[in-house]
């Protein structure tokens, strides 16, 4: 499996979201039909930051061995941010399947990123580490 493309695409995904949430929070809190106030705007902007740091956080990592007890960390972390987050996004779309297609579109993404997170924290033995 390669870990490395399943890191940097998550690393994508995680730096689109926080530089969005960044730089556009009072058009992302007006989208989610959140009244617009500066508290609004400022948590939407501290929760950009924190999707800017994991996405680095897995950009700094995709060059490492990843999976079984190699980085577990950063395994644990991302499965539980990705499950977590795909969890609470299908409750949300099923019980409001009215919601925009882009959020149908990230919740797939979420459980696909969880899947290959799970792969690698529960399954998962980097080959270079099988040769020793």
């Amino acid at each position: 499996m390669n870990t490395k493309l399943i890191m940097s695409a998550a690393a994508f995904l995680l730096a689109l979201i926080g530089i969005g949430l960044s730089f556009f929070s009072s058009e992302v809190v007006s989208f989610a039909g959140i009244a617009i106030s500066k508290t609004s705007e400022l948590v939407f902007q501290l929760l950009g930051a924190l999707y800017f740091g994991f996405a680095m956080l897995n950009w700094m990592a995709k060059g490492s061995a990843i999976g079984g007890i190699y980085n577990r960390p950063i395994a644990i972390a991302n499965f539980a941010h990705f499950f977590i987050g795909g969890m609470a996004l299908i409750k949300a779309l099923i019980n409001h399947p009215g919601l925009s297609t882009f959020l149908w579109l990230l919740a797939m993404a979420y459980i696909l990123f969880a899947l290959f997170f799970g792969y690698l924290l529960f399954f998962y033995t980097p080959v270079a580490v099988k040769k020793l």
